[in-house]
């Protein structure tokens, strides 16, 4: 597999607990999503309808050296802005080359399956899936 390092020891931080333990990680994880920029507030950002939740995202890859996420998710959706937050911690500033390599099925690796739904863990391979579709048309 072939993940970013910070990706990478997010995985393993995962991987290191328990059930509830990894429940709770994820909630820590959702305050920790940075808030949108102020250019950012009123431009337009891609949807991500496999997401129960409302979620935005915008990727600046102009430098393809070091490649800039962002998320728009509620407050009140936590388990999706802790998804968003893991990749935001896990791929911000990576190369574009990283974030390509990055496999869509690596949210498996995290082992939230038992305590979050498919259709969540869905939601979140659909932000990478956008994420990498974006990256690789800016940097075409």
């Amino acid at each position: 597999m072939s993940l970013t390092p910070a990706l990478a020891e997010i995985v393993d931080d995962f991987g290191a607990l328990g059930d509830a333990d990894r429940t709770m990680l994820l909630l820590e994880l959702a305050d920790e999503l940075p808030e949108l920029p102020a250019h950012l507030e009123s431009a337009a950002m891609e949807p991500v309808p496999e997401c129960q939740s409302p979620i935005f995202l915008s990727v600046d890859a102009a430098d393809s050296a070091a490649v800039r996420l962002f998320f728009s998710a509620p407050r009140e959706a936590p388990t999706t802005r802790g998804f968003a937050s893991i990749l935001h911690q896990g791929l911000d500033g990576a190369t574009a080359d990283q974030i390509a390599a990055v496999p869509l099925d690596f949210v498996n690796d995290l082992q939230l399956g038992s305590v979050v739904s498919p259709l969540r863990l869905r939601g979140m391979t659909g932000m990478l899936m956008r994420i990498k579709r974006q990256v690789a048309q800016q940097t075409a």
